[in-house]
């Protein structure tokens, strides 16, 4: 019999087959879909950093701001070297009309990786 997560009766296998079902639903800009679908994985699998992160990118696209953050907050807790991580929760804050706030992760973003799009952002010279 096979090895199943919690009372769902889904095994690890579905799982990732879930994660990357939510992976399609965000690029086919069905952020909603994706959370669904990640809502179980990360039940499962709390400790999932990953599919925290793409919850977060599939909550902040269905401009569901508040749980974009909090899950870009957990995401950084476990990787705080994560650039992406900033800058995604830096365009949050930005939404938020929280400037202060996003100006900081912006710089962060860029300092972690000098991507052009990440230094852009963080506009050192003002």
């Amino acid at each position: 019999m096979p090895e199943t997560s919690g009372s769902t009766g889904r095994t690890p296998e579905t799982h990732v087959i879930d994660f990357r079902a939510a992976e399609q639903l965000l690029a086919a800009r069905d952020p909603r879909g994706a959370v669904k679908l990640l809502d179980q994985v990360i039940a499962a699998h709390p400790e999932n950093t990953a599919a925290r992160l793409l919850r977060a990118r599939a909550f902040f696209a269905a401009a569901q701001l508040r749980p974009a953050e909090l899950e870009f907050t957990v995401v950084l807790e476990r990787e705080p070297d994560n650039a992406f991580a900033h800058f995604a929760l830096a365009r949050t804050y930005e939404r938020q009309g929280r400037p202060d706030q996003a100006r900081r992760h912006f710089r962060l973003a860029a300092a972690l990786d000098p991507k052009p799009e990440f230094v852009k952002a963080a506009r050192f010279d003002s």
